[in-house]
């Protein structure tokens, strides 16, 4: 994080209070809405040990730290606000080293708080993302099962659609000029 990236969270950590009604607090794991979900697909279950729920409001979400195959973690929040609280309330406990916070300028975009090692990106082998959460491989494998492609009722014949009229919902082949 540069200089003015620190500056820019300090001074929103001292001038952004949270959203009037909405508080962050920390909770027994078992009591996050997703616990089963984590227990039901981590390669490590107890990670769950050293995991706490954050409550935003009324709603617990799980936060599960490092350790054994899993090398990182996140939550993503709404509001700037929230994730400097949830960041600073996971600061001091175990299994949460290299917490930062990844804000975004986008509006309808997330503020992320990460811990442990930076997540492999986005377009990385679901196998390989997997793998660095410490998700087990009968998880992974029901994850990255193959998915039918979609059909769209404008589309018929052999050919295949275009993929630039696609997000239009317009077939290319289909359509003026390229229709037969």
């Amino acid at each position: 994080m540069t200089p003015m990236m620190r500056a820019a969270v300090r001074e929103a950590e001292v001038c952004e209070p949270l959203p009037r009604g909405l508080t962050v607090s920390l909770l027994p794991a078992e009591e996050a809405y997703d616990y089963e979900h984590y227990q039901d697909r981590l390669a490590d279950p107890a990670l769950l040990t050293g995991a706490v729920a954050v409550r935003v409001f009324r709603a617990p979400l799980l936060a599960v730290p490092v350790g054994g195959s899993r090398r990182g973690g996140c939550m993503s929040f709404g509001e700037l606000s929230l994730a400097i609280a949830a960041r600073s309330l996971l600061a001091d406990r175990a299994g949460f080293p290299d917490l930062r916070l990844r804000w975004s300028t986008g509006l309808a975009a997330r503020h992320v708080v990460g811990w442990g090692e930076p997540a492999p990106p986005w377009w990385e082998d679901p196998a390989v993302i997997g793998r660095f959460y410490g998700y087990s491989q009968d998880a992974m494998d029901a994850f990255v099962q193959p998915h039918p492609a979609p059909v769209s009722p404008a589309f018929s014949g052999s050919r295949r659609p275009t993929i630039l009229n696609a997000t239009r919902g317009v077939w290319a082949r289909d359509s003026p000029p390229f229709a037969e």
